[in-house]
């Protein structure tokens, strides 16, 4: 499956089939949050948040593909990510695109 974040791929014609979209919602365990909460009085990176949302992004692209592929699409172009906090300490991730077919 091939995911670009442009409206073409290069060399190919495309036919479109439709929006397809995936998406997680994510959050850290209570006990990385207390951390994450004393690292905001110091500064610094919060690298478990950037794990999980590292993670978020896969698991939302994973199931994009599976959309796209349950819809016969050869890629997906206009590939977009956005986020959203649902609770304190959680995420919401969606990847959405167009899910296209090859034409020869």
């Amino acid at each position: 499956m091939i995911l670009a974040t442009t409206e073409n791929i290069s060399g190919r014609k495309l036919e479109t089939i439709g929006i397809v979209k995936g998406s997680t919602i994510q959050t850290v365990n209570a006990f990385r949050d207390i951390g994450a909460g004393l690292k905001n009085l110091v500064g610094g990176e919060l690298k478990r948040y950037n794990e999980m949302m590292n993670d978020a992004r896969a698991l939302a692209t994973q199931r994009m593909v599976e959309d796209a592929e349950k819809q016969g699409a050869d890629a997906v172009v206009c590939v977009r990510y956005a986020s959203a906090s649902v609770l304190q300490s959680a995420a919401e991730v969606m990847a959405y695109g167009t899910a296209v077919r090859f034409v020869d």
